[in-house]
């Protein structure tokens, strides 16, 4: 009999959401006696959409991906079942070193921003809260963060906004230093979660994955960085150790990947907050319309 397969896609490849890669890489969903396969979603596609089809079992995604179709009207969408970030993973790179960085230092300079939804309002709301005037800033969007990096790499923009391990990797390239985290710069936030069916998480499949899920996330707060590194070294080709050591090393010391697996009430009211803050959402959508308890 065949090895049945969860179908997983996620919104972003990085080394930020290494509990999930570390499912797979780490061995964790095979023990369970299933297997995975992993994508990245294209441009234009939606995770409410692919579950919705069918076409996906489980996609790394956010609560608030499901605010903006509410705000149009549509109900019925995929439901957040576990937690994978509590906090932003997002650096700032600046062309030199700056160990007295205050994010009003961002003020009259061009950053190149990540200008997707859910990037792009924490990072307005770090600023605010660092008493920095966004509307001072020249938020640059340069496009996907591939193209973000290249345009840095050549010269553009004095500060850049990216997920690790790219950030590390500009640093060992000696192109430009991480001066702030993003997620150390504000309170804890629902972040990053999975999200699937109702339906399927019902089934068996949903159970054995998130047993997998609970002991990888656990093994990736608690493993040196080295060790975890090479575990999804396959999942990161072209990246060299060192960067990806870094890159997971500074997830761990931000605390991102620690908690319970379920998404909190606290952590949800936050991340409204954050949205409300930056007029992206009009209300405060119920907790229960989008979250449910992971399965088991």
């Amino acid at each position: 009999m065949s090895t049945p397969t969860i179908r997983i896609l996620v919104s972003r490849h990085s080394a930020f959401y290494s509990p999930l890669i570390a499912a797979l890489a780490a061995q964790f969903l095979d023990r369970q006696g299933a297997q995975a396969s992993y994508g990245v979603l294209q441009p234009g596609q939606r995770s409410h959409s692919l579950i919705g089809s069918g076409e996906a079992d489980i996609i790394q995604s956010a609560v608030s991906s499901n605010w903006r179709p509410m705000e149009a009207g549509q109900r019925d969408l995929p439901v957040h079942f576990a937690q994978i970030n509590c906090r932003d993973g997002f650096f700032l790179i600046g062309r030199r070193p700056s160990p007295a960085f205050s994010w009003t230092d961002l003020e009259g300079r061009q950053l190149l921003a990540d200008h997707a939804f859910q990037p792009l309002a924490m990072l307005k709301y770090a600023a605010r809260l660092n008493r920095a005037a966004w509307q001072s800033i020249h938020a640059i969007d340069a496009g996907s963060p591939d193209q973000m990096e290249a345009a840095f790499r050549a010269g553009r923009g004095d500060f850049v906004h990216l997920q690790g391990p790219a950030a590390q990797q500009l640093e060992l390239d000696g192109i430009g230093q991480i001066v702030a985290v993003v997620g150390a710069a504000m309170p804890p936030v629902a972040f990053s979660s999975l999200t699937a069916s109702r339906a399927f998480l019902e089934t068996p499949l949903a159970g054995a994955f998130l047993r997998a899920y609970r002991q990888a996330r656990q093994w990736v707060c608690q493993t040196p960085a080295h060790q975890v590194a090479a575990a999804e070294a396959a999942f990161f080709p072209g990246v060299p150790q060192p960067a990806l050591t870094a890159a997971i090393a500074r997830y761990q010391q931000l605390g991102c990947w620690e908690g319970d697996l379920s998404i909190s009430r606290d952590l949800y009211a936050q991340a409204l907050d954050v949205f409300l803050d930056c007029q992206a959402i009009s209300r405060r959508w119920p907790y229960d319309d989008v979250v449910v308890p992971p399965p088991h």
